[in-house]
């Protein structure tokens, strides 16, 4: 048993924990780099209770002075965390009470419940908000790409089989929108997660007259207005990981948006579509095939996705028997929820990076979407518009379908004589149907992956993003 106690056993307890209680209850070794949130948390605290009275203003510049030393060294590296003392918040305030007798005062109306809580949801802010410029560009890359690419025309799937015809430009849009869902709802999470619990205490406030409103203020949980934004139920405010939560259930969709597109890549760079090509820094060899070329960071994309959906769910389950307030529970949700900014922040910095440099192989697209059976949609169409009920033109179409194939033709090489034969509304002008590039025109409508709405939609993408650099 150790002698010397931790600050948090001081009093209660006539010794230290067990060194193997030590060793399973630490989180120093994870939640270190919460430091600089929680030397801010402690340095707008501190000032607050200069303010209301309760330490002198040489004990604050004590503190203060103290602190941003501390706070060199940890950047410097030079800091030298103690196991023993559990986390970054008594490894903190044990350094700071060793130099300068003030650093007693400074836990002063303040439980590591509210302080934890305030520290994590700082800590989270920034994340989101870095993410969020990440997202920013990786929808640049993916404009970009198309933009490079405009006239790349590939065939579109329904359940991975040939479709309809589809600019190269329009199914990277597609991706865009994604995540510009994923942008928005960042958005409304960096919302919630910015409430100060601050002076919510253990569980239940304090009796000392302190100023909740100027440590929110000083720490920037303000709304639009600059007025304060607090945790209204200290119980609440203590225990409340929701917005954990919500930020792990968003980078989850977010990296499940990003499998969705690796596997396209995938199957795009494989030898059987061969329609784009990753460059070298983008991809990986064999250790025993010479030929092999990988692509390593399509399939870490879709995997990592596993990770981040795990701690989604390790998250909720931590959550889901906790009764009020604060459980030692709650120490596992850091990893859960660093793990999951680590992996998304570095998976869409790769993606964006590989997308800008991937190539598109024009050739083996243009021959992929030459296929007439990409315009059979088209040819229905063309029966719509000379009076046929549609459900009658599928079905004629079909059946010129099925005449093609049994004579061995694509469906653009059929006679017109073999045509009328299915249906005599079709006349001389269908060859036009099997006009690739008038085909491509003829799909104007809002959203649809025309060649005048592709043109638009890729201006309008580039202004939104260039106008939020």
């Amino acid at each position: 048993m150790k002698k010397s106690n931790p600050v948090s056993r001081s009093g209660r307890f006539e010794s230290g924990p067990a060194a193997e209680v030590a060793a399973f209850t630490e989180s120093i070794s994870f939640d270190w780099r919460l430091w600089e949130h929680d030397i801010l948390g402690s340095l707008a605290h501190a000032t607050m209770l200069q303010k209301v009275g309760l330490v002198t203003k040489t004990e604050l510049r004590d503190i203060t002075e103290a602190l941003q030393a501390i706070g060199r060294e940890i950047k410097e590296g030079k800091f030298q965390w103690k196991a023993e003392l559990e986390d970054v918040h008594m490894n903190i305030e044990a350094e700071l009470t060793k130099r300068t007798p003030a650093g007693a005062k400074l836990h002063t109306g303040r439980s590591r419940n509210d302080q934890v809580a305030l520290d994590m949801r700082m800590w989270l802010r920034d994340e989101i908000a870095l993410l969020s410029r990440e997202v920013r560009d990786l929808q640049l890359a993916f404009v970009e790409l198309g933009e490079r690419n405009a006239g790349a025309i590939i065939p579109g799937y329904t359940h991975l089989q040939r479709a309809q015809p589809v600019y190269f430009a329009h199914h990277l849009l597609a991706y865009v929108e994604m995540l510009e869902r994923d942008y928005d709802r960042l958005g409304d999470c960096l919302y919630r997660t910015n409430v100060c619990p601050l002076g919510s205490g253990a569980i239940a406030g304090s009796t000392l007259p302190l100023d909740r409103e100027f440590v929110a203020v000083q720490l920037g949980f303000v709304d639009e207005e600059g007025k304060p934004r607090l945790t209204q139920n200290s119980m609440d405010g203590v225990s409340d990981r929701d917005f954990a939560v919500e930020f792990c259930a968003i980078a989850a969709l977010l990296a499940v948006h990003l499998s969705r597109l690796a596997e396209d890549v995938i199957l795009w760079a494989s030898s059987e579509f061969n329609f784009i090509r990753i460059a070298d820094a983008y991809t990986t060899g064999s250790s025993l095939m010479p030929q092999k070329k990988n692509p390593d960071i399509a399939e870490l994309t879709r995997g990592k996705t596993g990770r981040v959906v795990g701690n989604l769910m390790a998250l909720l389950t931590l959550l889901k028997g906790l009764p009020m307030t604060y459980n030692r529970d709650l120490q596992e949700d850091k990893e859960r929820l660093f793990d999951t900014a680590d992996t998304v922040r570095a998976t869409v910095r790769m993606v964006a990076g590989m997308l800008r440099n991937t190539s598109v192989n024009t050739k083996s697209c243009e021959a992929a979407s030459s296929d007439a059976a990409l315009l059979a949609t088209d040819l229905a169409d063309y029966l719509v518009r000379k009076g046929v009920a549609f459900r009658q033109a599928h079905h004629s179409v079909g059946a010129a379908v099925a005449l093609a194939e049994r004579e061995r033709k694509s469906l653009d090489q059929l006679t017109l004589k073999e045509l009328q034969s299915i249906d005599k509304n079709f006349g001389e002008d269908v060859r036009e149907i099997f006009d690739l590039g008038r085909a491509m025109e003829r799909r104007n409508l809002p959203g649809a992956p025309g060649t005048e709405e592709v043109k638009r939609q890729l201006a309008r993408w580039r202004g939104a993003l260039d106008e939020a650099e």
